[in-house]
């Protein structure tokens, strides 16, 4: 009996040795022996290594078709299942029959050929990137962390809330978000005092989310916990490693907790992540690790072993004030931190993971628990070596004449967070929550600096080809 297989369910025994099986994928490289012997090394893109084909000139279409195969043409096997001879651990299949699916148009000029590409060139050809076995590795680690943050999640009784990705306000206050219109902006007539965006779809001037931070604390307040994991977007015109112009966001709300309550929790959620990748996925960080020449064990290791460093934003500000290193930006209390000095606390000072709390808040958002020093906000930032910021939360402000007060101070229009001020007026709790980058997440975890690499269609200025 023929049966149809990936060559991650080989790997798990789901098979037994000389059983008939069949199998798709994708040409990785291939040799002939003058033995009238061709070796092919297949691929389907489901487990990090591929899995050789042994194909014998006794095959019907062995001269006019398998001695042409190249690099990405797409086959259907069919043969025996059997133990390396090299490598008693690993699989290959005797071929019975070969079908060519799928030929390379002009071999010599196809993008992904078995040479050594680099990173930066990958970009060029995201649509075809994820056939090279760094970019496959890591989109099925980035799949499994998701599912495994659902999981977790779910287990701790929280609710998925797909919030929206239109809408007409913006979460931050910055301004640098992306409008979403029907209108027509070349042919449009423009008249002082009139309001265009009343003849748009939606009657009002409107945006691609920043962040379902607001719309997520509606359901706080009825449902307890909650999260969201979505795109998020910044029309932010920056092209470093650490940006996107789209990004994913998981962003949990909490009813009935402070700001030390989910500090607490963000740390526990990060350990239980790393835990889980340490676990489950060691090949793929081995090889990640020789692949980028970075001990990523250690580094992984690390964050699940050691507390993470608790420190307020004016401790923060003085240690860098009285530290010897040479900073390009100046510190002082009430600016925000640069990345450089996010970088001295977590890679030289504390040599690990770093909260930073209670931050100023004329550099944090309006929606953000006033302290009573009337200076500060009950927010935090999780900072990880390397990478810098990548949890931001705050306990949220649920006192309605405290709210209105920050909007004013902002100089922000209270009636366009009508309904958001509701939920200060009806009922109101105490409730936190924070935001994690996704990208980031996987980028520290990978050892790949740049996020970039990390996404499957990256958008950056410029940028949004594919």
């Amino acid at each position: 009996m023929c049966l149809i297989s990936s060559i991650s369910e080989l790997v798990t025994g789901k098979f037994k040795i000389n059983q008939i099986i069949s199998i798709g994928g994708w040409v990785r490289n291939k040799r002939h022996s003058k033995l009238g012997i061709s070796f092919i090394n297949l691929y389907d893109g489901s487990y990090i290594y591929d899995i050789q084909i042994i194909a014998n000139n006794t095959l019907y279409n062995y001269k006019n078709e398998i001695l042409s195969i190249t690099s990405g043409c797409s086959l259907k096997v069919t043969g025996q299942l059997k133990f390396s001879l090299k490598n008693k651990k690993n699989y290959e299949i005797y071929a019975t029959k070969i079908e060519i699916l799928g030929w390379v148009e002009n071999p010599g000029k196809y993008p992904i050929s078995p040479k050594k590409h680099s990173l930066k060139y990958l970009r060029e050809v995201s649509h075809l990137r994820s056939r090279t076995t760094i970019i496959s590795c890591i989109t099925r680690i980035r799949h499994n962390i998701a599912l495994f943050i659902h999981n977790f999640l779910n287990k701790k009784n929280f609710f998925c809330i797909n919030t929206p990705i239109i809408t007409t306000i913006d979460t931050e206050g910055s301004g640098k978000m992306f409008k979403v219109s029907t209108l027509d902006f070349e042919n449009i007539q423009y008249k002082k005092n009139i309001n265009i965006f009343k003849k748009d779809f939606f009657g009002k001037e409107s945006f691609l989310t920043v962040s379902g931070q607001l719309n997520l604390e509606t359901y706080a307040c009825s449902m307890s916990k909650v999260y969201t994991f979505g795109p998020t977007f910044r029309a932010e015109n920056s092209n470093t490693k650490r940006h996107l112009a789209e990004f994913w966001m998981l962003e949990l709300e909490i009813a009935f907790t402070n700001l030390k309550n989910i500090m607490k929790f963000a740390e526990k959620m990060l350990k239980k992540i790393f835990t889980y990748f340490l676990n489950f996925h060691k090949k793929e960080i081995t090889f990640l690790s020789n692949k980028l020449e970075k001990n990523l064990f250690y580094k992984i290791e690390k964050i699940i072993l050691n507390k993470f460093n608790i420190i307020e934003y004016t401790e923060a500000v003085n240690i860098l004030k009285n530290c010897k290193e040479k900073f390009l930006n100046s510190i002082i209390w009430g600016n925000d931190l640069s990345s450089e000095h996010e970088k001295y606390l977590t890679n030289k000072y504390f040599n690990n993971a770093v909260i930073i709390f209670n931050y100023p808040k004329k550099i944090k958002a309006f929606y953000m628990y006033l302290n009573d020093d009337n200076r500060t906000v009950a927010s935090m930032d999780i900072l990880l070596p390397d990478i810098g910021e990548i949890i931001g939360g705050s306990q949220r402000e649920n006192r309605i004449d405290f709210l209105d007060k920050r909007l004013k101070e902002l100089r922000l229009n209270k009636n366009h967070y009508w309904w958001y001020r509701d939920l200060r007026k009806y009922g109101t709790v105490p409730h936190s929550g924070f935001g994690l980058g996704f990208e980031r997440l996987l980028s520290y975890i990978t050892g790949l600096n740049n996020i970039k690499d990390v996404i499957p269609f990256p958008r950056t200025p410029y940028n949004a080809r594919f």
